[in-house]
């Protein structure tokens, strides 16, 4: 399974110079309240600073860039010592920066004795500290920008500030008194030098929901800009700031929690230093009750534009996730989101000429880009067509499940463009070379193989040696290769491989799975009261009944063991009511709590499952609103809950952020192409079945599942 790859050192960062580079930045908001999960404090003798859980405070009502700043509460004793950090919070992908020639960051203090204020030092992550630095202001209760030469704290790091691990505010020596501070916007730049922003920005739309307004502008290039700054006024006169997005995203989503309520926008450019541009011309949009047939509309609508205006600009495909690498394009994502611009399509929220477009665009891309027996890698630089090894050197050739993920994508589309023109017909001719171009068979990798194997490396060959083996998310691989017109293989190794129950299968479950149950393929045992006929443990991350799944319609699918739309139904379920029972006391589960999956977390990615051992707290939005089909009533009241009670932290820009924690105060920064397609999918499949129908109706789909049928029940 891919997870394990997932886990792997990523590849040096230097190979790809032309990836966007970042300033290596420690504080910004943060999207959750009261504590700052990234903030430690530690606490010694009669010295004391305030915090929740030895967590650094978070103010909304004081703050240098909106919404929120961090704020030191402290006690400096002669025979104590405090101590906050401020720790740099991985992002996957976001693993390329402008060398660090200054820190930079914005204070404001009650008192500016400097006997009083803190000092300053790095914290290393080899666990040295750099020399410690003396605060100096020059103001009293005003936000203060402090710029320090990073050679005055520690040269070392400042053409790779990936070695600091944290900033580090300590009490000064031999003091007694109390202080306030705030701090904001805390940043290592490359340079203090900044052209004046003669631009002025403008708003293209601003489309309100019930609870929120969705801001979108026009796109610049202009690497001066830092970030976007958003205005918001209840009046058209009195305008306050309310969020500021980063420069390399168009959109901004601004969550009122109010309905019923007419809003005025205005935005402004700043520089790395907040420096501020004109503002732009105002506009209005005013919030609304929503039926639950709207708030889905609005799901699929924020997920659509994630592989919309969020692409990857030279292939128009899937990022892996936002705020990381900008140029890189996620194949089996790509899949993904080709569905869902189909529906969105469908859907009205873009014109069947752009989409078409859009399509024209990444089928001429995938036709140059690296192929390794027809097949894909995982990831692929957008602008070059080259692969790039994200997970790996191991991983520099094809990955054949993610190649299925992506023929789903492209059998669909191949389908829904059915006119006669010239453009259609071009879309439908490169989606059938590169389908017929994919030898499947191959990828067995010896001729008598039982097994279809996920990787080949053109300078390792099979050197990761992963076999493919159910149940997980990798039926659709097993099906689209019997299905191939030209490099299938048998039915039979649907049997043999995917749904085998020699020693190496059942071994290979009880691996991941610690686990028994499920380890010959089929289960049998019954869970919540529901039995399960397929599936390890109670059936596993919640993603193993969608990825598959989005294409082929499981209600047409049913073999020997089970029909897959019941037994995925059956695995929801038990998901939902594990969440209802929720065995370890996790913060936020219940009935409109659920949705155990893969996904981001406080402690890195995780394929989160109904078992106590891996059931970190975090829940993910896709799991259970990508799982409309299977449990409508069960995923309505997730959506409703997460938008209308959680809605102020875990929705942006693209909607559902990817997981949350309650229990650590923690949400996920990034939106992951992995997780935003099901969602807008998955409902269209249960609100019309659009995508099953197109993807079905594809002839040589029939074809496989008939040759599975005659395997599965004429013998």
């Amino acid at each position: 399974m891919k997870i394990i790859l997932r886990s792997l050192i990523f590849v040096s960062a230097s190979i790809f110079a032309q990836e966007h580079q970042y300033d290596y930045t420690l504080f910004t908001n943060s999207l959750m309240q009261d504590n700052f999960f990234y903030g430690n404090v530690k606490v010694s003798g009669s010295s004391s600073i305030k915090n929740q859980n030895s967590k650094v405070l978070v103010d909304e009502n004081e703050f240098h860039s909106p919404g929120n700043s961090l704020l030191l509460d402290y006690k400096n004793a002669k025979n104590g010592r405090w101590e906050a950090s401020i720790e740099y919070e991985e992002v996957r992908g976001k693993d390329f920066f402008n060398k660090a020639n200054f820190l930079s960051f914005w204070i404001k203090s009650e008192n500016n004795d400097s006997n009083t204020l803190p000092t300053i030092k790095l914290q290393k992550t080899d666990g040295t500290f750099s020399k410690s630095v003396n605060l100096k202001l020059a103001k009293n209760n005003q936000w203060e920008n402090i710029l320090i030469d990073i050679s005055n704290l520690d040269s070392s790091v400042k053409d790779n500030p990936k070695l600091i691990k944290a900033l580090v505010f300590s009490q000064p020596k031999n003091t007694e008194s109390n202080n306030k501070i705030w701090l904001d916007d805390i940043a290592f730049i490359h340079s203090k030098e900044n052209e004046t922003i003669i631009e002025t920005p403008k708003i293209s739309s601003a489309k309100a929901y019930m609870k929120h307004v969705d801001l979108k502008w026009k796109p610049f290039e202009n690497d001066q800009i830092r970030y976007v700054k958003i205005y918001r006024s209840e009046n058209r006169k009195d305008f306050k700031p309310v969020g500021i997005q980063d420069a390399y995203i168009e959109r901004f989503a601004d969550l009122t929690n109010e309905t019923g309520k007419k809003y005025a926008y205005k935005i402004s450019y700043l520089d790395k230093l907040f420096n501020e541009s004109k503002w732009s011309e105002m506009v209005s949009a005013e919030t609304k009750n929503m039926s639950d047939e709207e708030l889905m509309t609005m799901v699929q609508e924020a997920s659509f534009n994630y592989y919309w205006d969020g692409a990857e600009t030279g292939s128009g495909l899937s990022k892996e996730n936002t705020n990381g690498r900008q140029n890189m394009i996620a194949t089996g994502a790509s899949g993904f989101g080709l569905m869902a611009l189909i529906a969105g399509t469908e859907r009205g929220f873009i014109t069947r000429k752009e989409v078409v477009a859009r399509f024209t665009k990444i089928v001429n891309f995938l036709e140059k880009a690296d192929k390794y027996h027809g097949a894909v890698p995982h990831f692929i630089d957008g602008k070059t067509g080259k692969t790039e090894p994200f997970f790996g050197k191991k991983d520099n050739g094809a990955d054949l499940v993610e190649t299925s993920f992506l023929v789903q994508g492209l059998l669909a589309a191949h389908q829904y463009f059915n006119k006669d023109n010239a453009e259609e017909k071009n879309i439908r001719a490169k989606i059938d070379k590169f389908w017929k171009g994919i030898e499947w068979d191959w990828f067995r990798q010896k001729p008598d193989s039982k097994y279809l194997y996920w990787h080949w490396s053109p300078d390792q060959g099979w050197v990761i040696n992963h076999r493919l083996i159910g149940w997980n998310e990798t039926m659709a691989t097993y099906l689209l290769a019997i299905a191939s017109p030209t490099h299938s293989i048998p039915a039979s190794l649907y049997y043999s491989g995917w749904a085998s129950q020699d020693k190496i299968a059942q071994d290979y479950r009880k691996n991941w799975g610690k686990s028994d149950e499920g380890a010959m393929y089929t289960n049998g045992n019954t869970y919540y009261g529901i039995k399960l006929d397929v599936g390890v443990n109670k059936g596993g991350p919640l993603f193993f009944t969608h990825y598959s799944f989005m294409g082929y319609d499981p209600h047409g699918l049913t073999d020997r063991y089970t029909n897959y739309f019941k037994n995925n139904q059956n695995i929801s379920k038990i998901n939902y009511l594990y969440c209802v029972e929720n065995p370890k006391k996790q913060k936020g589960y219940g009935k409109d709590g659920w949705g155990l999956t893969a996904s981001d977390g406080p402690n890195g990615y995780n394929p989160d499952e109904p078992v106590q051992r891996e059931d970190t707290g975090k829940l993910t939005p896709t799991g259970a609103i990508a799982s409309f089909p299977y449990t409508p009533a069960e995923s309505m009241a997730v959506l409703k809950n997460f938008y209308l009670n959680y809605g102020h932290f875990l929705w942006g820009e693209y909607g559902f952020r990817d997981s949350f924690d309650l229990n650590n105060n923690w949400c996920s920064p990034i939106f992951m192409g992995l997780n935003q397609g099901p969602m807008a999918v998955m409902i269209e499949n249960y609100r019309t079945g659009l995508i099953w129908k197109l993807f079905m109706s594809h002839p040589d789909v029939k074809a496989g599942l008939r040759k599975l049928e005659k395997e599965s029940f004429d013998k």
